[in-house]
């Protein structure tokens, strides 16, 4: 079955909505919300009243859809798209900045369950790496305290933050992270 959109001449270039809809992997009824909010309106209509969507509509789309991919509100998204490039840098660092206060939020989470249980089996179930194992890890791969002293000192020269949450993930408590994380400062190479 063919819409009658796809058929006109002056329509060379327009999309249904169902097209776009199976483009972004979406229901007809997101778009039409879209519409609704003014977010992602279409550019023509067809002589029978369909929607229709432009190539730019479609460019308009694809950051729609990052920015959704990304966790970002359609309040925000609608926002972003009003404003020129360079001011997506804020809002996106804001989005950042939520993202890792959730993941710290849930790693916490997982440390409290994971004491709670007490479970050999459901700790290797996790996708949690604990410090006892991190070390045995590291010292079965060869490297004595001199090396882990070194490594510690190049994930802090080279990414701090990353450091922090690493240190953080595998269950380090907060006075020894600062005192590791002093230490790799003080004894890095300028």
């Amino acid at each position: 079955m063919h819409h009658p959109a796809t058929l006109k001449m002056g329509n060379i270039g327009m999309y249904t909505i169902g097209q776009v809809a199976k483009k972004f992997s979406l229901s007809r009824s997101t778009l039409l919300y879209y519409d609704s909010l003014g977010l992602l309106q279409p550019s023509g209509r067809s002589e029978s009243n369909y929607r229709l969507y432009s190539k730019d509509d479609l460019k308009k789309m694809e950051k729609i859809a990052l920015f959704r991919e990304a966790g970002i509100s359609l309040e925000a998204i609608a926002s972003l798209l009003e404003q020129e490039e360079e001011h997506f840098q804020t809002i996106l660092e804001k989005r950042l900045a939520m993202i890792n206060n959730e993941i710290q939020t849930l790693r916490n989470q997982q440390q409290v369950i994971l004491n709670l249980l007490q479970n050999q089996t459901a700790i290797k179930q996790t996708r949690v790496m604990t410090k006892a194992n991190w070390v045995s890890l590291l010292a079965a791969s060869g490297l004595d305290e001199k090396g882990m002293k070194k490594w510690h000192i190049e994930f802090e020269r080279l990414s701090p933050e990353a450091h922090q949450d690493f240190l953080e993930s595998i269950g380090i408590e907060p006075n020894e992270i600062e005192q590791i994380r002093k230490w790799s400062q003080k004894n890095s190479n300028p």
